[in-house]
C-alpha cells in the first residue's frame, strides 16, 4: 500500500468535505450512504466497526445540529475519512476480498487517532444526553 498516495487521496477528500460540511442535507445524505455501505460490509469491517460507528454518529449529530461543540476542522477530517470510505475510487478496490477495506481502515484509524480527544468529549456528551432521556437513571451525587 502506497501511504503517500493514500494520504494524497485523504487530503483531496478533505477539500471536498470542507465544501460538503456547509450543506446539512447533502452531509446527512452522504452519512446515510456510508452507513448503508458499512452495514453491507460489516464482517469485512469488524476490526474498525466500533470506530466507524462512532465517526458516523458524530457526523450525524454534528450535521443535524445536535452536537456542535467541536472544531469545524475536526469535522472536516471526520467527513473526509467517511467520504474516502464511501468512494468507489479507493487505492485498494473494496471488491477485493480480504484486502478491499485495508486502505479504508488505514484512513479511518489515522483520523480516529487524530481526533481522539474530541471523540472522547463527544462520547461523554452522548452518554450524558442519553442518560437525560432515561427517567429511571439514578444520578449519584
Amino acid at each position: 500500500m502506497n501511504i503517500k498516495k493514500l494520504m494524497f487521496s485523504y487530503f483531496a477528500f478533505s477539500k471536498i468535505a470542507g465544501t460538503l460540511i456547509k450543506d446539512k442535507g447533502k452531509t446527512l445524505s452522504k452519512i446515510q450512504e456510508g452507513f448503508a455501505k458499512a452495514n453491507e460490509n460489516k464482517d469485512a469491517l469488524a476490526n474498525v466497526w466500533e470506530q466507524l460507528q462512532l465517526l458516523f454518529s458524530l457526523a450525524k449529530d454534528y450535521a443535524s445540529g445536535a452536537y456542535t461543540a467541536i472544531p469545524k476542522t475536526t469535522m472536516i477530517s471526520v467527513l473526509a475519512a467517511l467520504l474516502y470510505f464511501i468512494s468507489p475510487l479507493d487505492l485498494v478496490p473494496d471488491f477485493l476480498v480480504g484486502l478491499g477495506f485495508l486502505d479504508d481502515a488505514f484512513i479511518l484509524g489515522f483520523v480516529f487517532k487524530k481526533v481522539t480527544t474530541e471523540l472522547e468529549k463527544y462520547q461523554a456528551w452522548k452518554a450524558l444526553s442519553t442518560s437525560k432521556d432515561d427517567p429511571n437513571k439514578i444520578i449519584h451525587i
